[in-house]
């Protein structure tokens, strides 16, 4: 949406309460309704998912019907979008996860233990699974924490916050994120450029993590001065890596001799986190990947702690659980 447009956009909007327990929100922008409840409504049924309440567009009005506690904070969420469509010209899936959060993080906090969410400078994180919660504990409480699980599961993302906010309270001193250079029917070989140029795109989504807790400028200035390291898995080798929080992410990639290495590189006053997708290995001999034989070998130590996780963890998109369990079903 191009700024000329932005500003022909009308935020006000109007608050109607009605003795049945609903509260009607009513634009008096159609354009701004239309971008707060999506194309074919996707953004007001997400909304109503993570809400949970019942929402209905009529005319020029979103309609909510709750209990009036729960009213009142989806009318601040729909504000918050607001705002955030005027301000972006657009309204992504994480806005409206934002837009609840911001609202009702008190009632969540509520139903979970006060010590399982993680504060980071961008936003608190909220466990949204029994394993996830058991994933955090395991990644505050245990040297090495090792989990296997599908994608969108947020066993990188909860990793990396639970690292960050250490970082940033000093109680280690740099984060260190690794991955396998392993191609998926790639070679880096023929990819352009020179080393890090090769291995970046294969770290890409440990920055994205990183900024979606951190401001960007922040994030660069600590991967500068080496409070936080993102290097592939083979540059890890001979090290001893003492009061840091070092993550093995897409471990599925790694091989036996592989994960050792990395599991042994723990020095004093750090964590080790190994995470992977056993269903989505790209070696090219699968039976190699060390991941399923490392939770066999080592799940019997108290020191570490063994995390599993399935379809029904997955957070990232509601169809992404359903894409997961119909390959699970077809294997």
């Amino acid at each position: 949406m191009s700024n000329t447009v932005k500003k022909k956009l009308n935020p006000s909007l109007k608050f109607v309460y009605s003795d049945n327990n609903s509260l009607s929100v009513i634009f008096h922008d159609n354009d701004l309704l239309m971008g707060i409840v999506g194309e074919f409504n996707k953004n007001l049924q997400e909304l109503e998912k993570v809400a949970d309440c019942n929402l209905y567009s009529r005319g020029n009005s979103i309609l909510i019907k709750s209990n009036p506690e729960t009213n009142e904070k989806v009318k601040n969420a729909i504000q918050f979008l607001v705002n955030q469509f005027i301000n972006n010209g657009y309204i992504e899936n994480k806005d409206i996860l934002s837009s609840v959060d911001k609202f009702m993080i008190n009632e969540k906090i509520k139903n979970n233990n006060i010590t399982d969410i993680i504060k980071t400078p961008k936003k608190s994180i909220i466990p949204r699974s029994e394993k996830q919660k058991k994933y955090v504990r395991a990644l505050r409480q245990s040297d090495i924490v090792i989990s296997a699980g599908p994608a969108g599961t947020g066993k990188t993302f909860l990793a990396v916050a639970v690292g960050l906010t250490m970082l940033l309270e000093k109680k280690i001193e740099r984060i260190i994120l690794s991955r396998p250079a392993v191609e998926a029917g790639e070679r880096l070989g023929f990819l352009p450029g020179d080393m890090k140029e090769k291995v970046d795109p294969y770290l890409r989504p440990l920055y994205d993590s990183l900024y979606d807790l951190f401001d960007f400028e922040k994030i660069q200035r600590m991967i500068e001065i080496g409070d936080i390291e993102i290097a592939p898995l083979a540059f890890i080798r001979g090290r001893t890596l003492k009061n840091s929080f070092a993550i093995l992410d897409e471990a599925q990639n790694a091989t036996d001799t592989q994960i050792k290495m990395f599991l042994t590189r723990i020095g004093e006053n750090s964590k080790i986190i190994v995470n992977g997708d056993p269903t989505q290995i790209d070696l090219p001999n699968k039976s190699a990947s060390g991941l399923v034989r490392s939770r066999e070998l080592l799940g019997h130590l108290k020191e570490i702690s063994i995390v599993d996780f399935d379809h029904s963890d997955v957070v990232r998109h509601p169809l992404v659980s359903k894409i997961v369990k119909a390959y699970l079903n077809n294997d």
